[in-house]
């Protein structure tokens, strides 16, 4: 027990991840930072023996820690510790509750998240675009979504700039705005500074919208910053959502894409994408391309993100000229 309590936190989620297993770890992997994961994996690979207590006890506060955020979604604060005091203690529910207590304080507008987006257009599309965008940076992804496809074309493309370009918010902007929203939809919440904003937050809320608001408001951006309107566009469609294609559009862009770029890209893809694209070949092509993968030998991932950057401009290109269609949300949930 002793040795659980002096690992950090970051050797805590390294011992997790070898006892959840190598598939869990490896979607774990794939939600987080190039950086985030470059240090668990340090961690992982420096992580000496640890004895099946100690496991066990990393274990059992990881699952508290989840049951708490899930009790405090449920019903708030109030109704997570009587939850957990019956099945903890009090004592223990006091220790977990503690312990999620900072990374609740960095979740602003908790109440407006559980909001219908129709009520909360109604209270804010009236107020500033910065306001507009503040707002929609908290919100669940396609919850804004709906919210931004509702907006006039001029103040969409004005609120996703303003959302793309936000660095940072001071904790009393926040909670002037807070008060006032949750005044207007008589709920309660208990928060006081955060992070928001960012290229990140505007491409996860573009990927929900309906495809003609994503083009207006990328065509009224590129106006005024043709630079984050590119950024924007290498960030909403990655080399690995080819799989989000139909069978199609797949041999389409093995057709138009150029042979050397798709066995460099495939060189690293994960198994499902050699696979979807493998299958999309005739089996005379597919032997062709795994023999020239494996004649390359190593390549740098560096080396690769290139080719498959321009392959991700040609699915685009053939998505503009309307010879393939990329899947998006926000069609039929369009407020209107």
């Amino acid at each position: 027990m002793q040795r659980q309590q002096t690992l950090s936190g970051r050797q805590k989620a390294a011992v997790l991840l070898i006892a959840l297993g190598q598939d869990v770890a490896a979607s774990v992997f794939q939600r987080l930072s190039q950086e985030e994961v470059e240090q668990l994996t340090f961690e992982i690979a420096n992580v000496s023996k640890v004895n099946l207590e100690s496991r066990e006890a990393i274990l059992d506060e990881f699952r508290s820690l989840a049951m708490a955020r899930e009790y405090i979604q449920t019903g708030g604060i109030d109704y997570a510790r009587n939850v957990l005091e019956q099945a903890l203690g009090t004592r223990e529910a006091e220790d977990v509750l503690s312990r999620l207590t900072s990374a609740l304080q960095v979740r602003p507008f908790h109440f407006a998240r559980k909001a219908d987006p129709n009520q909360l257009l109604g209270f804010i599309q009236d107020e500033h675009p910065q306001t507009v965008a503040l707002v929609l940076s908290f919100l669940e992804s396609e919850q804004a979504a709906m919210i931004l496809s509702a907006l006039q074309p001029d103040l969409q493309a004005d609120v996703a700039r303003r959302i793309a370009t936000m660095k940072g918010t001071s904790p009393d902007v926040i909670a002037e705005v807070e008060d006032i929203l949750e005044s207007k939809l008589s709920t309660m919440t208990s928060i006081d500074s955060a992070q928001a904003g960012g290229i990140e937050a505007v491409v996860d809320i573009l990927n929900g919208v309906d495809r003609s608001t994503e083009k207006t408001i990328l065509e009224q951006l590129s106006v005024k910053d043709p630079e984050l309107v590119e950024e924007i566009k290498k960030r909403m469609f990655v080399f690995e959502d080819i799989i989000l294609l139909d069978s199609r559009a797949i041999q389409r862009v093995i057709r138009d894409a150029d042979p050397r770029d798709l066995q460099l890209a495939l060189k690293v893809a994960r198994d499902d994408v050699k696979e979807v694209i493998f299958s999309n070949m005739s089996n005379r092509m597919s032997e062709s391309f795994q023999e020239d993968m494996e004649y390359m030998g190593p390549v740098r991932l560096r080396d690769v993100e290139d080719p498959q950057q321009r392959i991700v401009g040609v699915i685009r290109h053939l998505e503009e000229l309307g010879e393939i269609v990329i899947s998006r949300g926000g069609g039929d949930d369009i407020i209107v």
